[in-house]
């Protein structure tokens, strides 16, 4: 398939695809490009996005990043998503154990200077080295506008820095919406969820700086 990602007007798609639904953006992002990656952390709405490739394109290669610090429902959340959905998981745990960096850093607080190292251990080194091995050309992503400042920022398509087209087919959707999708479609909602890189739900992790 020709990779016809270089060729978009981004700004003009963005236009076009805000008042369309999420199905039909993921739809038209899949024929740019056979080299794509959906990114999940299997927080509260997860189902939703691993639900629409299920529905359209079931083998894509799903990103998780597991930094080892998920409570157990999370863990429970993923088991449970893995096997409904036959998704199709590629893992990455940080290159240290969760023991070691327990002793080594613990959990800093997110003003010590200390956690953008923790960070930097369990979260973005995993993911850098995920799309060294995969390099993909377009990006699935989860986030939504008024998430955090960053992501109101975004839009439905943006670049990373690498110059991957990210693709956030629910970008405009309301918590409302999703909650409506997760009925509708009787999927389980992972109300516990916490990313201790994070600490704070209106934080970056990092790797959508990436």
């Amino acid at each position: 398939m020709q990779n016809r990602i270089k060729d978009i007007n981004i700004e003009q798609l963005n236009k076009e695809l805000k008042g369309q639904r999420p199905e039909d953006i993921v739809k038209w992002a899949l024929t740019l490009t056979d080299n794509r990656i959906v990114t999940t952390s299997f927080g509260v709405y997860s189902a939703v996005l691993l639900n629409t490739f299920h529905q359209l394109d079931s083998g894509i290669k799903v990103i998780w990043c597991d930094t080892g610090y998920n409570t157990p429902n999370t863990y429970r959340h993923a088991l449970d998503l893995m096997n409904r959905l036959d998704l199709n998981v590629k893992k990455y745990v940080p290159l240290q154990s969760t023991a070691f960096t327990d002793v080594t850093l613990g959990i800093p607080e997110i003003d010590d200077p200390k956690h953008a190292e923790f960070t930097e251990i369990v979260k973005l080194e995993p993911f850098r080295r995920a799309l060294a091995e995969h390099q993909p050309k377009l990006w699935f992503t989860n986030i939504r506008v008024r998430q955090t400042e960053y992501r109101s920022s975004k839009d439905i398509l943006s670049f990373s820095k690498d110059g991957i087209l990210k693709v956030s087919p629910f970008y405009y959707w309301s918590d409302e919406e999703l909650d409506e999708y997760l009925e509708a479609h009787q999927l389980p909602k992972n109300e516990s969820y916490f990313d201790p890189t994070k600490a704070l739900s209106n934080r970056e992790c990092g790797i959508h700086l990436q």
